[in-house]
């Protein structure tokens, strides 16, 4: 083997040993940040946590957009947030099932399900994909306003806290705060960078490694926090972090990608979006389930996207 690959394969494990650590102080001084704020842990999940976590699929999108690499682009949102609701939030759940609430399902989960068929909508129409269907600039900046609304209406609207945190936060829960969001951020980055070569090598093509080993390791912050979040009860972070995720690519990722490059949109990209709305559906009746995703409710989340890697590699 190439001792370039063997060096990829190290730094990939590094970067693992990055990503815990960090979610680790993300977690705790998020929980006192909320805390301060007088705001629940689900606000500070959705927003703070998931945008924090998000900044992966942020670099990587915006970057191929500027580049016109248009499956790259697209890809690694729609791969992302594929991953977030199958890999992450069920082997979450499989590790420490997940307590869900009315309030996450009703507001949060239904706008998700409705910011993805609207993506849906934006891309096919109803008549599914044609050659020329196209994302706009206009539908660029549709979405990213329905995020700006949303983030708005959440801290106008806001939740108190689920408890009375011990400590307030201090100068140092702020620096742990940063500390641990540029240690997933930038693990995250080495992840994407090194697992992709290993791909590369093995002569994989560059659609399947944006839906698969990019959107994996740009999902990589979001895993560590979700998993470290459940373990430690803090069950708001754990899903406010997925959900929220999904809704800064799709709305903030998705749409400045839109407004720097208006591009056609490709076939192969039909059948992950019509699958991400089919997850997300499956995801909120999990979460309307007896309040609570279970260890076979994770289960199935992970075979769904197992049998969709396995149809990606083989086609």
């Amino acid at each position: 083997m190439d001792t370039y690959i063997i060096l990829d394969c190290i730094l990939v494990i590094f970067s693992i040993i990055m990503l815990w650590k960090g979610a680790d102080w993300l977690v705790d001084s998020a929980s006192e940040i909320a805390h301060t704020l007088k705001v629940s842990d689900l606000i500070i999940g959705l927003t703070v946590v998931a945008f924090g976590t998000s900044a992966p699929e942020f670099a990587v999108t915006i970057s191929a957009a500027i580049s016109q690499q248009t499956d790259i682009s697209i890809g690694n949102v729609i791969g992302s947030n594929i991953f977030n609701l199958g890999f992450i939030l069920g082997g979450t759940a499989i590790i420490h099932p997940i307590t869900t609430s009315s309030k996450l399902f009703n507001r949060d989960g239904l706008f998700l399900l409705m910011t993805t068929a609207l993506i849906f909508f934006l891309f096919f129409g109803f008549d599914g994909w044609t050659p020329n269907d196209s994302f706009t600039m206009i539908e660029g900046i549709l979405l990213f306003s329905l995020l700006i609304g949303y983030i708005a209406f959440l801290f106008i609207k806001k939740d108190p806290p689920e408890e009375v945190h011990p400590n307030n936060a201090s100068w140092k829960t702020y620096a742990f705060f940063m500390i641990g969001l540029f240690m997933i951020v930038y693990g995250g980055h080495l992840m994407v960078k090194h697992a992709s070569s290993v791909a590369q090598y093995l002569g994989v093509s560059d659609w399947v490694i944006a839906v698969t080993i990019v959107a994996a390791g740009t999902s990589a912050p979001e895993f560590a926090t979700s998993i470290s979040a459940a373990l430690k009860g803090r069950h708001g972070i754990a899903l406010g972090n997925l959900i929220g995720s999904d809704l800064f690519n799709l709305l903030g990722v998705l749409g400045l990608a839109g407004i720097i490059n208006p591009t056609l949109i490709g076939e192969d990209i039909y059948n992950s979006v019509f699958l991400l709305v089919i997850m997300v559906g499956i995801t909120l009746f999990m979460i309307r389930t007896n309040w609570r995703i279970s260890r076979a409710e994770g289960t199935i989340l992970v075979l769904i996207n197992l049998v969709r890697w396995y149809y990606n590699f083989s086609s």
